[in-house]
C-alpha cells in the first residue's frame, strides 16, 4: 500500500529570491530534498513541495524561513541550510529567524560577525551577562573567536581597559627547547589562534600599537602566576590542557572590573594520563556557583567546513563504541 502523498505551496515574490534559495546549479535545493526527503519544484510564482506529510512539513517550514532570511538580505550557505533543517525537524523552525538577527561584532574590514547556531547565540548571551563563562565544545564551534570578539567589543565600549589572552603550552613539552628564539618566540606558535582572531577584529597595525601600549597581552599561562588582573577581559584558551592546580591559579587571578572566559575541548586533552584536566574538574566544582555560566557547544554548532562536523561526529561515535568494545574483550578473556 502506497503512503499518502501530501503537497504544500510556498509563494515567491520574484525569480531572484528563488535563484538565491536554490543556489548555483540547484546546490541548495538538492540539500533540502536530500535532508528532508521531500520533492521540490517551482514555477514563476511558487514553490511546490510534495512527499510524506512529515517531510513536506519540514521542507516547507525551512523554505519559508530561508526566504524570509533572503528578503532580509541574509546569505544562505550549505551549513546554514542543514542547521535550519535540523531545527525544523525538531519543531523549532521559528528559531531559524533568530540566527543572524543580531550582529555580535565587526571585523577590522567591516564584516559582520553573527551567531550561526542556537548554541553560539546562548554562548554570546552568557558572555554578555556573566562574570565568568566556560565555553566547552569541539573544534570549529567558534568558542575562542566569539570570546575574542566580545573582548574587543568590551574594550571599545570602555568596559575594560585591557585584554589578556592566554593558553597552556602543554603541546610543546620537551620540544620547546628545540624551537629558535627566546621564550616568547618559543611559545608564540601555541598562541597563534589568538593572534589570528585579534588581527581579524583590530587589524595588524592596531594590534601592534595596542600590544606595545600593554593594552593587549598574549602570553602563556605560566605568566599569570602571582598577578592580580584588574579591569581586564581575560580569555584562557585550550583550557582542557590545564592541570587542576593551574586552573585554580588562573581563576583566582582576576580582580575588580574583570571578566573571564575559559574555552576548551574535553575530547582533546594532551595531559599525561595520570593528570586530570583542570577544565573538567572546574566544571564539576563550579557548576552551581552564582555568576558562573557553563555553555556546552556540540558538533551541531560547528561552523567550519561541513566536513569538520562529520569528522567530529565520527570521533564521537568511535568514543562511544570504545567502552563497549573493551567490555566485550574483557568478557571474552574471562
Amino acid at each position: 500500500m502506497e503512503s499518502e502523498l501530501f503537497e504544500a505551496n510556498v509563494a515567491i515574490e520574484n525569480m531572484d529570491e528563488l535563484i538565491r534559495l536554490f543556489g548555483v546549479f540547484d546546490e541548495n535545493l538538492n540539500i533540502i530534498e536530500a535532508e528532508t526527503g521531500a520533492h521540490i519544484s517551482s514555477d514563476a510564482e511558487s514553490i511546490r513541495i510534495t512527499g510524506a506529510e512529515e517531510d513536506v512539513n519540514a521542507a516547507s517550514a525551512v523554505i519559508e524561513k530561508l526566504l524570509e532570511l533572503i528578503r532580509r538580505g541574509e546569505t544562505i550557505d550549505r551549513g546554514r541550510i542543514r542547521y535550519a533543517i535540523d531545527l525544523a525537524k525538531e519543531g523549532n523552525a521559528d528559531l531559524i529567524l533568530e540566527l543572524g538577527s543580531d550582529v555580535v561584532a565587526f571585523t577590522a574590514k567591516g564584516k559582520q560577525i553573527k551567531c550561526k547556531t542556537i548554541g553560539q547565540k546562548n554562548y554570546v548571551k552568557a558572555l554578555k551577562k556573566h562574570t565568568v563563562v566556560f565555553g566547552v565544545g569541539p573544534a570549529g564551534t567558534g568558542k575562542t573567536y566569539l570570546a575574542v570578539a566580545m573582548a574587543v567589543l568590551a574594550y571599545k565600549n570602555k568596559e575594560v581597559s585591557r585584554i589578556i589572552l592566554t593558553r597552556p603550552a602543554v603541546e610543546a613539552g620537551e620540544k620547546l627547547g628545540f624551537l629558535p628564539g627566546d621564550l616568547q618566540n618559543k611559545v608564540d606558535p601555541y598562541l597563534r589562534p589568538l593572534y589570528d582572531a585579534l588581527y581579524d577584529f583590530l587589524g595588524s597595525e592596531n594590534f601592534k600599537i595596542l600590544s606595545e601600549r600593554g593594552v593587549i597581552e598574549v602570553a602563556p599561562l605560566a605568566y599569570m602566576r602571582g598577578r592580580t588582573l584588574n579591569d581586564a577581559y581575560i580569555i584562557l584558551d585550550e583550557a582542557q590542557n590545564c592541570t587542576i592546580e593551574q586552573m585554580k591559579m588562573f581563576l583566582t587571578r582576576f580582580g575588580e572590573g574583570s571578566r573571564v572566559v575559559v574555552t576548551g575541548d574535553i575530547t582533546q586533552i594532551d595531559l599525561p594520563q595520570d593528570r586530570k584536566s583542570g577544565l573538567i574538574h572546574a566544571m564539576q566544582v563550579l557548576s552551581e556557583v552564582e555568576g558562573i555560566a557553563i555553555v556546552r557547544l556540540t558538533s551541531r554548532d560547528v561552523v567550519r567546513h561541513e566536513m569538520v562536523q562529520r569528522i567530529v561526529n565520527a570521533y564521537e561515535r568511535a568514543s562511544q563504541r570504545a567502552p563497549r568494545d573493551e567490555h566485550k574483550r574483557e568478557e571474552r578473556n574471562e
